[in-house]
């Protein structure tokens, strides 16, 4: 299928909740009213229980119960509530696809984002797109799916959605891979630039002419969480890190070595896979 023939296919595309869109929309927007927002989070009843679910784990240490969207903007902030609702609805988007274990696909997405979010601190980037970032870094992999679910089954037969040779198939097959697509996907939805242009560089951000360091990340981050997700050996992960990125990076392969397993790491932020 032609690249831009998948974002016609009419299964492809998610529904995304508008409050959703308007909370990405506010990531390039300074003059946002969070009061607005707020409402329009509560009105909708999935993304406050999630965010509410999630706001009450243990990760946010709130000394008192989080009742409300408007105590959870008090308490964790507005950026992080926005981080956590636009997650929420970008999860619960997409239809189950068939041949695609939709449950594992996200598990393997919130490891990349919240080893997104543990790297950006040494790696000087926000830990919010960094976070959401990882969580969408492979949604393309899904529009393909829903548009040409026979073509990539066959794919997946040589190479599945885990397997670091995944792009190298799909460009070889149709001439463009998930990256570019979750690129798309991103201006599509609005997302600021620099989010499609870490989506589009992250599977070889050495090949661009200047580092894109969300990319570079992300990265790392993948490798990482595919690395759990097909149980490798403590050696077999060493064996595979991607040196280069992480040099250019500024980032030390001991810093691997002291960051929590990628499943700690998820345990505060499972309720927005539900």
């Amino acid at each position: 299928m032609q690249f831009d023939a998948l974002f016609d296919h009419a299964n492809a595309l998610p529904t995304v909740p508008k409050v959703v869109q308007e909370l990405i929309a506010s990531l390039d927007d300074d003059n946002i009213l969070i009061g607005d927002l707020a409402s329009k989070i509560a009105a909708d009843p999935v993304l406050s229980a999630r965010l509410l679910r999630l706001a009450n784990s243990a990760y946010y240490h709130s000394p008192r119960p989080i009742g409300s969207i408007e105590d959870a903007l008090k308490m964790l902030g507005f950026s992080t509530v926005r981080t956590l609702v636009i997650s929420a609805g970008l999860t619960s988007s997409f239809r189950p696809i068939p041949g695609l274990d939709l449950a594992r696909f996200w598990r393997y997405s919130l490891k990349t984002a919240v080893i997104a979010q543990w790297l950006a601190k040494p790696t000087a980037v926000e830990a919010a797109p960094a976070f959401t970032l990882g969580l969408m870094h492979a949604i393309g992999q899904l529009v393909m799916h829903a548009a040409m679910p026979e073509k990539m089954l066959a794919v997946a037969r040589v190479a599945d959605g885990f397997d670091p040779r995944r792009s190298d198939v799909e460009r070889s097959s149709f001439g463009y891979t998930f990256a570019d697509v979750g690129a798309r996907l991103a201006e599509l939805w609005r997302f600021p630039a620099p989010f499609a242009g870490a989506l589009r560089s992250h599977l070889d951000p050495l090949e661009e002419p200047e580092l894109d360091r969300l990319g570079g990340l992300l990265h790392v981050a993948a490798w990482r969480a595919r690395s759990d997700e097909n149980a490798l050996t403590a050696d077999e992960v060493a064996g595979t890190a991607p040196m280069s990125v992480l040099e250019a990076l500024g980032l030390e392969e001991s810093l691997l070595e002291d960051m929590p397993s990628p499943r700690e790491l998820t345990g505060a932020f499972e309720g927005l896979l539900v």
